[in-house]
Formats: C-alpha cells, structure tokens, sequence
C-alpha cells in the first residue's frame, strides 16, 4: 500500500462517518471520551481518590496517550494540517492532551480536563442529526454576526452598573455593607440581571429608591440580546435556505433537510456531501 493511499484511508476511517471503521473510531472514541470524563470526576471525590487515586492516575495518562495519538494521527492524515490544528475541532483536541502535561508544572491543571466534554459534539456525526448540527453551526455564525451590537450592549450595562454602584457606594456607605465602589458594583450587578441573591440589601429610602429603580432598568434591557440574536438567527436561517442549490437545475431555496428539488424533482445532494453557492457579496 502506497504512502498517498495509506494516508487517505486513514482519513476517512478519522475524518469520515460513512464507512463501519469510521463510525467504529468515533463510537469508541466517544466512549473513551467519557470514560476519561468519569475518572476525572471520581478522582475529584476524597473518599474514592484515596482508595483509587493511583489507578486514576495511571488511567489518565492511558486516556492522555490515546488522545496524544489520535491527534497525532489527524495532523498526519489532514490534506490541511495547519488548518485542522486551527479549527474549532483541532483546537479541543489540542487542549484536551494538554492539562495532563501540565501537571508537571501546575497540578491544580488537572482538572481543566473536562473540556474533553466538549469532543463529544462528535455524537452528531455519528448519529447522523445533520440538522442539529446545521443548527448549532446557524447558531455559531449568528452569535459572530451579533457580536458588535451585543458589544455595544454590554458596554451600556457596564456604564450603568459603574453608575448605580457608585451611587449606592455613595448612599449607603460601609456601614451598610457597601464597603467599596466595586463590591457595590457587584450588587448592581446582581440586581440589574434580576439575580437578586440577597447578600447585600440597601437599607436608607434613598437607597431603596435607587434600587428599585435598577430593578425596573433590568427588566426593561434583560431581552435586549435575546432580541438581537433572534433577529440575526432567522437572517441566517433564511440565508442558509437560499444557499442550498440544485445540482440539476441550479436552482436555490431548498429546506436544508430537502431530499428532492422542488422545481425539477431531481435528488438532493446528501445533507454531508451538499455544496452550497456562495453568498452574494454587497
């Protein structure tokens, strides 16, 4: 077997969901995933650490070596290598290796191993939920398409939660419990997202009164984003519909899960292998 060949199978038995050995690598990869989740979280318990530890600690650098070498693998079998190491996927895989080696250095590391939770986002290729995927991924670009007016936002709530702090620190005092401006901030904080966890409560009318008035300011700003991300969601939802073109007759405007077309009939291509036009620029 050829170099080029070798490399190729073992890119579509790592990258793939199509073939046996390709669902076989993500199935265990994914119940290795979460066996090294399970000892994570026991090894985090005294009683069981105790009695165990030296078995987790040798489990977990058995799960570290597998990762190590999956990783490895998919640098090696990636047409783009550069670019898998920076996608969102390569990025995971790198740092789930990494807090292990890290704890030569910083054992307290140890625990930041749970984001290998996250690889598990891998369930949905095997599962074949396209749609669900397609959904996350709508979701993703229109939190990136939000980003400025959500900026915007928060930077608002921030000057309000500095001015009303402020104004507290002022009206109370630390005879109150308000001891510095930012602990004060905390409490705007708390109180302008409708938190409210008690901890600290103005006591003076004045302070009431200027309480009362951040309550009211939170709830009339708290669906601020929700708003803005629902209107950039159905953008991006009507956009990805449109993006989805025939083969046939070229012809766009298909549901993302359409099997047919519904202008000429012909068969969709499959949600995995769909090639999309590309959006028309302003």
């Amino acid at each position: 077997m050829s170099h080029s060949t070798r490399k190729e199978r073992l890119y579509i038995t790592i990258f793939g969901t199509h073939t046996p050995a390709g669902k076989a690598f993500d199935i265990t990869l994914i119940l290795t995933i979460l066996a090294s989740i399970i000892v994570l979280m026991l090894g985090s318990v005294s009683p069981i650490s105790q009695k165990w530890g030296q078995l987790f600690y040798l489990m977990e650098w058995g799960f570290t070596l597998i990762f190590t070498l999956e990783y490895l693998l998919r640098l090696y079998c990636s047409p783009k290598p550069a670019a898998y190491a920076r996608s969102f996927y390569g990025i995971v895989d790198f740092l789930a290796i990494l807090p292990t080696y890290l704890v030569f250095l910083f054992p307290a590391a140890h625990y930041l191993m749970v984001i290998r939770l996250l690889r598990v986002m891998r369930i949905f290729r095997i599962l074949k939920l396209v749609r669900y995927l397609q959904d996350s991924n709508l979701l993703l670009r229109s939190l990136l398409q939000s980003s400025r007016k959500i900026l915007i936002f928060f930077t608002t709530v921030a000057v309000l939660v500095t001015v009303f702090g402020s104004l507290m620190f002022v009206i109370e005092g630390p005879e109150h419990g308000f001891t510095s401006i930012p602990y004060s901030i905390y409490w705007a904080i708390v109180t302008l997202t409708t938190v409210g966890y008690g901890d600290l409560v103005p006591q003076t009318d004045l302070g009431k009164t200027l309480a009362s008035f951040t309550m009211l300011m939170g709830y009339s700003i708290i669906a601020v984003p929700t708003g803005i991300i629902t209107a950039e969601i159905g953008h991006q939802s009507q956009l990805h519909r449109t993006l989805v073109k025939c083969m046939n007759c070229s012809r766009p405007g298909h549901e993302t899960d359409a099997v047919f077309c519904k202008h000429c009939g012909s068969e969709l291509a499959h949600p995995d292998d769909r090639i999309v036009s590309a959006p028309a620029t302003k």
